[in-house]
């Protein structure tokens, strides 16, 4: 125990802990510029080239694309460099809002994960109809790189999905680089998350919805795996944690395909074209390419 007293549990002490814990977690986090539904509402917002419904899969892509933002993130901000990438390369892409918490605009992610996993659900099906597809692959950054596993392993969604993609995934949870050991250390620090912002408190490692999470094998048949992974994550610690363990999984590290790749937690999912080609190989392994330095431009 570290040497000061407990510190009463006053409104004001919770409200200025909350205060720090958002500054931080924003700091890590891409900036939102775009509105987004209601809670309840796993509706996409409307964006250029993608989340086009009257788009129909290819018999190149026959599966359209489902994008699935990280914490703090939204259907737009997320994607606005993967999503052309995807449109420009012949696929149908749609991406969704989840985990909204009430009063709290632009930043999703928020809500309990097993609730978010509900709305992918919801969505997917919806991309399913529209398209006529029968599965969808998914790609998604961080958080929604992770929670997807709970839609395919407790709620069906294995039948519906080829492919989950994660780039910088919290597959196992994250230590935030030990900072989440801390949290006795600060009266109230674990109410205040689980109360206010249990999209934060789930992704702890060794939380009670990773534990559950985690009893079952890492993969369910027959959705193929791929992770994506930056040595330099400073969000999800340690990186390798990331990593996936059974058959159909592909785990890659960014600085194996180019040393001099040195995208941390944020840009692996947002700005960067290497990680992006490894997803486009991901999404179409019959005619995947080698993954370079070169791929920046490519």
């Amino acid at each position: 125990m570290l040497p000061w007293k407990r510190a009463p549990r006053t409104p004001r002490t919770r409200r200025t802990l909350a205060a720090l814990l958002l500054a931080a977690a924003v700091a890590a986090t891409p900036t939102a510029a775009a509105a987004t539904p209601t809670a309840a509402t796993p509706t996409a917002a409307p964006s250029r080239g993608w989340n086009d419904y009257s788009c129909k899969p290819s018999a190149a892509h026959p599966r359209p694309v489902v994008l699935v933002h990280g914490t703090f993130g939204n259907s737009i901000d997320n994607w606005l460099v993967l999503a052309p990438y995807l449109v420009n390369r012949g696929y149908c892409v749609f991406s969704l809002d989840y985990g909204q918490l009430p009063g709290v605009p632009l930043f999703n992610g928020l809500g309990p994960i097993d609730k978010s996993a509900g709305q992918l659900s919801v969505f997917v099906d919806e991309v399913l109809t529209a398209t006529g597809a029968g599965k969808a692959d998914l790609v998604g950054h961080s958080q929604g790189g992770m929670m997807p596993h709970y839609y395919l392993k407790f709620l069906g969604g294995a039948a519906k999905v080829n492919a989950l993609v994660g780039l910088a995934p919290d597959n196992h949870g994250t230590t935030l680089l030990g900072l989440t050991k801390l949290l006795p250390y600060f009266p109230g620090a674990e109410d205040l998350l689980n109360a206010h912002t249990p999209g934060l408190a789930d992704q702890v490692a060794g939380s009670p919805f990773l534990t559950r999470l985690n009893s079952l094998p890492d993969t369910v048949s027959p959705v193929r795996y791929t992770v994506i992974a930056t040595r330099y994550d400073e969000v999800v610690t340690p990186y390798r944690t990331q990593f996936l363990d059974g058959p159909g999984v592909r785990n890659v590290l960014l600085q194996d395909l180019c040393p001099v790749d040195l995208s941390e937690h944020v840009a692996i999912g947002t700005v960067d074209r290497i990680a992006y080609h490894e997803v486009a190989n991901a999404l179409d392994p019959a005619h995947a390419t080698p993954t370079t330095c070169a791929s920046a431009v490519g």
